[in-house]
C-alpha cells in the first residue's frame, strides 16, 4: 500500500494567508522527510479554503523536494479551460521532474458555481467535455476539437510538451456514478473520498468502477483504487489516541453544528466504529485499513496531511509512529503497484 498526505488548506484559525501557506509546504517537506509516497493539493475557490491555485502551492513544494509524487485532490476540470489547465500542469510537470498526479473532478460547493458559472445541470457534462479535452492535448502534439462549453480548436498546438506522455489521471469520486463511469471508460484509476459516510455507499461505488470497467473492455487486474480517511491520530494505546483527538472532534461537530448541518457520526466513538478515521493504537489502525481494504481493494490510502488541531511535536510524533509501526505492515499485507517512473 502507499500512502499520501492530502490538504485542502483550511484556513480560520486566525493565522495569516502567508502562514498558513508556509504551513503547507512545511507540511509537504515533513511527509517527504518521513518517507510517505505523496503529497496532495486539494482546489476550492470558497471560504474556508485557500486552495484556488494547487499549481502555484504544487511548484513551490516541487522546489523544497526531490521524491514524493504531488497530487492535486482535485483538479476541478468542471470550473477550468482545459487548454489552460493543461499549461499550468504540464510546466509542473517539468518542474517537478515528472513526479506530478492529477486527481480530476466536478468539485463541490455553491460560491465556485457562482464564481464560474456552472450549475448543477451542467456540471458533469462540463467535467466530461474538459477531461475529454485534457486527455487529447497531453497525448497529441496538434489538436482539433469541438465541443459546447469553450471555442473550438484547429490543429491548436499547447506549449510546454509535457514531460509525462501521458500523465496518469484519477478520478476523484464521493458520490457519482457519472465520474466512476468516465474513469473506466478511459481505463484511469478511481479516487474514492470515503470520508463523509459509512462505508458501504463508497463500496457500492467502488464495485460500480470494476463492472464498469470490465464492461469497457478492460482487464480486471488492471483497475486501481485509491481512498480516503475522515481523520488520524494514532498513539501507543486507544485510552491515549481517543483523549488527545477528542476536542479535535468535538471541534469539528461543533463547526457543522454553527452551520446547520447535522454530523453523521455525532460522537468520536461513533465515528472510529462506522467512518475511515483512523484514531487509536497501532494495532487498531491497522485492522481497520484491512477491513477497508477487504471491501475496496484499494492500494493507496490518504491520511490528512494537516495538523488539524494538534500541536507541531502531536502532529510529528503520529506520523512517525504510522511510518514506524503502521505503514510496514500494511505495505507488506497489501502489495501495490509502482508509481509511474518509479519502481516501488
Amino acid at each position: 500500500m502507499k500512502f499520501l498526505g492530502i490538504t485542502l488548506i483550511v484556513h480560520n484559525d486566525g493565522r495569516s494567508p502567508t502562514e498558513r501557506f508556509r504551513e503547507v509546504v512545511e507540511n509537504a517537506v515533513l511527509f517527504e522527510e518521513l518517507g510517505f509516497d505523496g503529497y496532495g493539493v486539494g482546489e476550492r475557490h470558497e471560504r474556508p479554503f485557500i486552495s484556488s491555485s494547487p499549481p502555484v502551492v504544487l511548484s513551490n513544494i516541487a522546489a523544497r523536494t526531490s521524491r514524493i509524487r504531488l497530487f492535486t485532490a482535485v483538479t476541478t476540470l468542471s470550473l477550468l479551460d482545459p487548454v489552460r489547465a493543461y499549461e499550468d500542469y504540464a510546466t509542473l510537470d517539468h518542474l517537478s521532474g515528472g513526479r506530478l498526479e492529477l486527481i480530476v473532478g466536478k468539485g463541490n460547493g455553491a460560491a465556485q458555481a457562482k464564481l464560474f458559472h456552472v450549475t448543477t445541470e451542467d456540471q458533469w457534462e462540463r467535467n466530461r467535455e474538459s477531461y475529454e479535452l485534457f486527455r487529447r492535448l497531453w497525448r497529441e502534439d496538434k489538436v482539433t476539437w469541438e465541443g459546447r462549453f469553450r471555442p473550438s480548436l484547429t490543429d491548436a498546438e499547447t506549449w510546454p510538451r509535457p514531460l509525462q506522455r501521458p500523465i496518469r489521471v484519477w478520478h476523484g469520486s464521493a458520490t457519482s456514478k457519472e465520474s466512476v463511469d468516465l474513469a473506466a471508460r478511459y481505463g484511469d484509476p478511481l479516487f474514492s473520498a470515503n470520508v463523509t459516510n459509512p462505508i458501504e455507499p463508497y463500496a457500492e461505488l467502488i464495485d460500480h468502477y470494476r463492472e464498469r470497467w470490465e464492461h469497457y473492455g478492460h482487464d480486471p487486474a488492471d483497475a486501481l483504487v485509491g481512498a480516503g480517511t475522515a481523520g488520524f491520530y494514532a498513539a501507543r494505546t486507544s485510552q491515549e489516541a481517543l483523549a488527545v483527538y477528542r476536542p479535535i472532534y468535538e471541534a469539528r461537530l461543533e463547526t457543522f453544528r454553527r452551520v446547520g448541518v447535522e454530523p453523521v457520526f455525532p460522537t468520536l466513538e461513533d465515528a472510529v466504529e462506522r467512518s475511515s478515521i483512523l484514531v487509536g493504537s497501532p494495532q487498531q489502525i491497522i485492522d481497520k485499513v484491512l477491513r477497508y481494504h477487504k471491501r475496496f481493494g484499494h492500494e493507496v490510502m490518504h491520511l490528512q496531511a494537516d495538523a488539524d488541531g494538534l500541536t507541531p511535536g502531536q502532529h510529528r510524533e503520529t506520523l512517525e509512529l504510522f511510518q514506524a509501526e503502521i505503514a510496514p505492515v500494511l505495505r507488506k499485507e497489501i502489495p501495490s503497484r509502482p508509481f509511474p517512473g518509479s519502481t516501488s
